[in-house]
């Protein structure tokens, strides 16, 4: 029996039913590997993530009120600074990345009540994220935990939790542009105006349309990163601060700083320095149809 590093990570769709809410699954198993930690970036996604065995040990939390603390099941909203997450040598567990628009039918409450913050699971879901988390421990293979949690979560679903055309029309239109297009003409599209759109974004993804967008631009700059870092052809981070959006590089630049709280190449050699915890975030979420609402 060997005895050496193994890593498991396998990302799948969520059923048909799941996907106007949730982006995807992603599964890691990780042992015998060196121990270190993994930056939370913001992104576009709500995560809830589900131990299978050792609980997650989250360092810094984006809210710097917010004490270190340990989780067998962690849910978070979106945010505008990493959160700090470390282990032992060994970690294990399914990631989600859930649509914000999708909070109300499969959390209960808007996306805005999560801004900013990483909570224990079960203040939130109640008994069910223990629940969740005993029947996933106890069922064998990605696939049949895949599976477990299609079956759960569509029963959970609440009915007609639909929320304004507009506002499903705004959002889809920041992530369709990669956050490029303006305020003000996302305000003409949906007939509102600027102050009446900041507020129901701030309710229901917790994130004004401006911060929002930059959450936007960013993620579609560190996954460039982290693809060609992945695929041993890395671009220049001119190239990539052009492609998301960026005015230049110096503008990548400051909201890497601003997002990650470390330059851009930085956090590439953490990366790559890196286990296989490192790439949850991208697969949850990665190449997932964005069909919020």
């Amino acid at each position: 029996m060997s005895t050496g590093p193994r890593s498991e990570f396998l990302g799948r769709r969520p059923a048909p039913a799941l996907r106007p809410y949730l982006a995807g699954y992603v599964g890691y198993r990780d042992s015998g590997v060196p121990p270190g930690r993994h930056r939370g970036l913001p992104s576009p996604y709500l995560t809830l993530i589900v131990t299978l065995d050792d609980p997650l040990v989250v360092a810094a939390h984006p809210d710097p009120t917010t004490p270190p603390g340990v989780y067998a099941t962690l849910l978070g909203g979106l945010h505008t600074a990493p959160a700090l997450i470390t282990h032992p040598g060994r970690q294990s567990g399914i990631q989600l990345a859930l649509h914000p628009l999708g909070a109300r039918a499969l959390l209960g409450l808007p996306a805005g009540e999560l801004a900013h913050s990483d909570v224990d699971a079960g203040s939130v879901l109640g008994c069910f994220a223990g629940d969740l988390r005993d029947r996933l421990r106890d069922t064998d293979g990605w696939a049949k935990r895949f599976g477990l949690l299609d079956r759960l979560l569509t029963a959970r679903l609440a009915p007609d939790t639909r929320l304004p055309a507009e506002l499903v029309h705004a959002w889809r239109r920041l992530r369709a542009t990669d956050g490029r297009v303006p305020v003000t003409e996302l305000a003409r599209e949906t007939g509102w105006s600027s102050r009446y759109l900041s507020r129901r974004f701030d309710t229901e993804i917790g994130l004004s349309p401006k911060r929002a967008a930059r959450v936007v631009r960013f993620d579609r700059a560190r996954r460039l990163l982290q693809r060609g870092s992945a695929t041993g052809r890395p671009g220049a981070l001119a190239e990539v601060a052009v492609a998301a959006g960026y005015y230049d590089q110096a503008h990548l630049d400051r909201d890497f700083r601003a997002f990650a709280s470390c330059p851009p190449s930085r956090w590439l050699a953490e990366e790559a320095a890196g286990g296989e915890f490192r790439n949850v975030q991208a697969g949850a979420a990665g190449g997932a149809a964005d069909s919020a609402a």
